[in-house]
């Protein structure tokens, strides 16, 4: 392991005693896990070898090939086995309804968990519906209120608490609602995404008019211009980096589940879609060791993924769910997310450039490839465990399915600390930087250097120590006369790379994701906001289910930035 995984492994998995020592070893963690999620399968078979299927899983995470999400990896085996990173939660207006939700969030988040929530349901703060209605708080207020109380949990310093607020961009709220981080210091522990549907994305386009519609009463309250919020909505990304923006008719045309209900809602990273009360297991398999001799091993990935779905099947039984309305709701669909992480890092292996069309035709073979292979693993598991218990009427039937396990098999999620963990690539992104300064959660400051590129430095004999200094305020390779031209176009950075592909790439894995995509598009500080209009209006062109902008600089604190610049930075502070 990378020096950066085992002091992120120290600092918020590995177990210590009362006075926070470290007493358990990387090996011992992945050990526990291992054994804690295999036993689950004598639920079902009790002749079943479950010291052979814990040695499975347990190289599966050694050898980095396949890791779970971070609370997997924190609490399974232990007294608080919470095991999902994923939930959402109703909101609605009464204040028990909204006392409620607020519990339901400590309970999540207190146990490692991240919570998302509709607020399209509350009533308008600023509009009064009929003559006797006295209104209600709104949604910025409520989502005040869901902050305070994150803080109550944030002192554990194992995770932080997370939120995702989403508002239907039809409420009478929305201009509030799209502004509510303006001043900064408010709502530090949400990220808020506008729900824009097609009808509104049509306004825009035609430069018309979009109505206001109060929740409870569905009665007209107002009518805006649409291209004035949806330029809003722009500015204040282009601002902050929030709001982001999810396609909420794109996602519930692919509610696996239809008849439960529309989808409302994602986790805080909004790679997610969850019904009310519903939960969902995430994992990520790393490509970085998917990769021999420049191409695909397709086999060894077949492989990690039939032994990756069985895993997060497992881990659905061995959660401890915070309350049994989140187990029953959960368990009914048996909603699993396999990912990937180390994108960047099998492309750069291959020796193909992000920003190719070679790429963009890799990644639809490899999403499609794993989505393949993660229903082909769920359907065996259904014949010997059954399909999931809302099988019957859902799409999956309707298309003619016998049996299927698992409501949704493929989520791609950002992978911020397990990428770390495996010493790869995080998520579908591209490299942020050749080396760069990462602040951890515990404000330790991680420094990295891309590992493929000082190999093929070294091979090729441009590698210096000017060099690497050099690329510590760079980042970039581009303006460096002593790198060569193939060698720039394969280790193109985040920077280097223009929004369409950035937009294109996510669309990309799209196709063949059956939940949603976590993909930030960075963008320069010099960008403008008509720049963040056309990342929006292409990423619902190409049936993305939502996208987040992020212009670099924007925000007074950024997890990753250049060697430099954090220099500069604590300087100043």
């Amino acid at each position: 392991m990378t020096s950066n995984a085992l002091t992120l492994l120290k600092a918020r998995y590995l177990q210590k005693d009362s006075r926070g020592h470290v007493i358990e070893s990387p090996r011992a963690m992945f050990l526990r896990a291992a054994r804690a999620i295999a036993h689950m399968d004598s639920l079902y078979d009790s002749d079943s070898d479950v010291d052979r299927i814990s040695d499975e899983f347990y190289q599966l995470m050694t050898f980095r090939d396949f890791l779970p999400s971070s609370p997997t990896l924190m609490n399974a085996g232990l007294e608080n086995h919470q095991l999902s990173a994923c939930y959402v939660m109703p909101v609605e207006g009464s204040t028990d309804q909204i006392i409620e939700a607020c519990r339901m969030a400590l309970l999540v988040q207190q146990s490692g968990g991240g919570t998302g929530f509709s607020l399209s349901n509350l009533a308008s703060g600023t509009y009064r519906v009929g003559r006797d209605s006295r209104g209600g708080p709104g949604p910025v207020l409520v989502m005040r209120l869901l902050d305070a109380a994150t803080e109550v949990v944030k002192h554990d310093g194992n995770r932080r608490g997370a939120n995702m607020g989403i508002l239907d961009v039809s409420h009478p709220d929305i201009i509030d609602f799209i502004t509510s981080k303006d001043e900064g210091h408010f709502l530090q522990n949400f990220t808020i995404s506008v729900a824009l549907s097609d009808r509104f994305m049509q306004a825009v386009d035609k430069d018309e008019d979009f109505e206001l519609v109060d929740p409870a009463s569905k009665i007209v309250v107002d009518r805006v211009r649409a291209r004035d919020v949806f330029d809003l909505i722009a500015r204040m990304a282009w601002k902050s980096g929030d709001p982001g923006v999810v396609f909420i008719d794109e996602i519930n045309r692919h509610n696996p589940t239809p008849r439960l209900g529309p989808m409302e809602a994602t986790n805080p990273c909004g790679e997610q879609p969850l019904l009310p009360y519903e939960s969902c297991a995430l994992g990520s398999i790393n490509l970085a060791q998917m990769v021999g001799n420049g191409l695909v091993d397709w086999e060894r990935l077949r492989t990690v993924v039939h032994s990756a779905v069985h895993f997060l099947d497992n881990s659905i039984d061995a959660n401890a769910y915070p309350s049994k309305k989140i187990e029953e709701v959960t368990k009914s669909n048996r909603k699993i997310g396999l990912g990937i992480m180390g994108w960047a890092d099998s492309l750069i292996q291959m020796g193909i450039p992000y920003d190719s069309e070679e790429a963009i035709a890799i990644a639809r073979k490899v999403a499609k490839f794993i989505r393949d292979e993660a229903i082909a693993a769920s359907i065996k598991l259904a014949r010997k465990r059954g399909s999931f218990p809302n099988f019957v009427g859902s799409s999956w039937h309707s298309e003619g399915f016998e049996c299927i396990r698992n409501a949704t098999l493929t989520t791609i999620a950002p992978t911020g600390s397990i990428s770390i963990i495996a010493g790869c690539s995080s998520g579908i992104e591209p490299l942020f930087a050749i080396s760069f300064a990462r602040r951890a959660l515990n404000g330790e400051v991680l420094t990295e250097v891309n590992p493929l590129f000082v190999r093929v430095a070294k091979q090729r004999s441009f590698y210096s120590k000017h060099l690497m200094m050099t690329l510590a305020s760079e980042g970039s390779l581009q303006r460096l006369d002593e790198v060569p031209e193939d060698v720039k176009k394969v280790f193109a950075t985040a920077h280097d790379i223009s929004p369409e592909w950035h937009v294109r790439m996510l669309a990309a894995f799209q196709t063949y994701c059956d939940n949603a995509v976590s993909k930030t598009v960075n963008i320069p500080r010099s960008s403008r906001v008509c720049d963040v209009k056309r990342i929006f209006i292409l990423a619902h062109r190409l049936r993305c289910k939502g996208v987040t902008v992020y212009r670099h600089g924007s925000r007074e604190s950024q997890v990753l930035m250049s060697c430099v610049e954090l220099g500069r930075k604590e300087a100043t502070e």
